[in-house]
């Protein structure tokens, strides 16, 4: 074998590691079901989760009938107080909890973010009943509302917890934040009565927002602020409504960064074998939210 391809071997072997060890984590964190008696509209419904492993190792759930979070908590010493709800994407039919949830919350945790990774029912998964603005948008709504009731507990300030999806996730977290209330009054269950509203959305690649009916013209300077990026050569339409979605917010008085990287497509999230300046978009998702004041003081 020659030098390059034992290089290149090595890179591949490096990736499995990672992600095995990545699927390891994930089982050692607790995972919270948002209804432990069931979710609404998933009555019926007991069909397991399916999972299937991809040959470079990816983990792929779909069959969500118990929409659930897993926890990643930072250490007391490095808690920021700040909390991110990660939103995988697949096209609302699956789930890719490797590169975009895992990775991601263990990354953001190590840093100090509490992270919770957000197992929703998928809409269009063959054979769904399910909706994404029904079902699916109340189950990121519903893990917002969760993570707040018990924010005193994971050490979270209940008004720095946001929302961060790719993809099909992205679509989410766009209708987490501008489709939100104060709380369901009345509510019996003490959940339902916190606050859905995400103090900041984060979307990275996400798909068409007007597939999912985001509505821009609602947008406000309450809207919460927003964290976008993408790549310039992900589909022309995804583009397209990043740059829209900004503008919307900018126009409407709300907060907005915009990032768009050169030769960089859709899907990348965070993997081993990102290269370049995509590599680190992370510390730049950091760096905005430092220069937002949502760590606390030291």
């Amino acid at each position: 074998m020659d030098a390059r391809k034992l290089k290149q071997t090595g890179i591949w072997l490096a990736f499995l590691i990672l992600l095995a060890a990545a699927a390891s984590r994930a089982a050692d964190h607790e995972v919270i079901f948002l209804w432990p008696n069931g979710a609404p509209g998933s009555e019926g419904k007991t069909a397991d989760e399916s999972v299937r492993v991809t040959p470079e190792g990816d983990h792929v759930v779909s069959s969500v009938n118990r929409p659930s979070i897993t926890v990643y908590l930072p250490s007391k010493e490095n808690a920021t107080g700040a909390a991110v709800i990660v939103v995988p994407g697949g096209g609302h039919a699956e789930l890719w909890m490797d590169h975009e949830g895992y990775n991601v919350a263990k990354w953001l945790s190590d840093r100090g973010v509490a992270s919770f990774v957000l197992k929703y029912r998928l809409a269009r998964e063959k054979g769904s009943t399910y909706t994404i603005e029904g079902d699916a948008l109340r189950d990121i709504q519903r893990a917002v509302r969760l993570v707040r009731s018990r924010a005193v507990e994971w050490g979270v300030d209940p008004d720095r917890i946001g929302v961060m999806g790719f993809s099909a996730g992205g679509q989410l977290a766009a209708l987490a934040a501008t489709r939100f209330d104060a709380g369901i009054g009345g509510a019996t269950d003490p959940i339902d009565r916190q606050s859905s509203k995400p103090a900041f959305q984060a979307l990275v690649y996400p798909g068409p927002l007007s597939d999912v009916h985001v509505d821009l013209s609602a947008l406000s300077k309450d809207t919460p602020p927003a964290f976008l990026l993408g790549g310039e050569d992900d589909r022309p339409d995804m583009v397209q409504g990043l740059a829209e979605y900004y503008l919307a917010l900018k126009r409407a008085g709300a907060s907005a960064e915009l990032h768009v990287y050169t030769h960089v497509g859709h899907g990348f999230g965070l993997r081993g074998r990102n290269m370049g300046p995509i590599a680190t978009w992370l510390d730049r998702f950091l760096d905005w939210m430092s220069a937002r004041s949502l760590f606390k003081s030291k």
